[in-house]
């Protein structure tokens, strides 16, 4: 049974970072298209960040570009979101998904996720 578990969110100051992690079970999911959304109550969830099977493609949102980053650590099965130069504006639960059909190209779309984590506050504020 695959799972995602993510940690790594909190209380953080404005301007300051963060990094989430996402710490696959069940599959090793080196070569597997992952993502990061986010997503405030009665709101649709929202791509963040996103890489393909092979991390050389990435997708940021306009809004985190030069702020975030999305990683791999293959040896660890463990995707990070480092989030750097917060702002309030980026408070929301965060989400980490997967992709299994190893498509080349970088997966945008909630909807063409396989597996989801159980989501981790982040929360901006002084």
């Amino acid at each position: 049974q695959v799972q995602l578990v993510e940690s790594g969110g909190g209380l953080v100051q404005p301007g300051g970072s963060l990094r989430l992690s996402c710490a696959a079970s069940g599959r090793t999911v080196n070569r597997d298209a992952m993502g990061w959304f986010r997503q405030a109550p009665g709101k649709e969830r929202e791509l963040v960040a996103a890489m393909n099977w092979s991390g050389f493609s990435r997708y940021y949102a306009d809004s985190v570009k030069g702020r975030f980053t999305i990683s791999r650590d293959r040896a660890k099965n463990t995707v990070y979101l480092q989030m750097n130069i917060l702002k309030p504006e980026s408070t929301d639960v965060y989400y980490c998904a997967l992709d299994t059909s190893q498509r080349p190209d970088v997966i945008t779309t909630p909807g063409e996720y396989d597996y989801w984590g159980q989501g981790t506050q982040v929360t901006v504020s002084s």
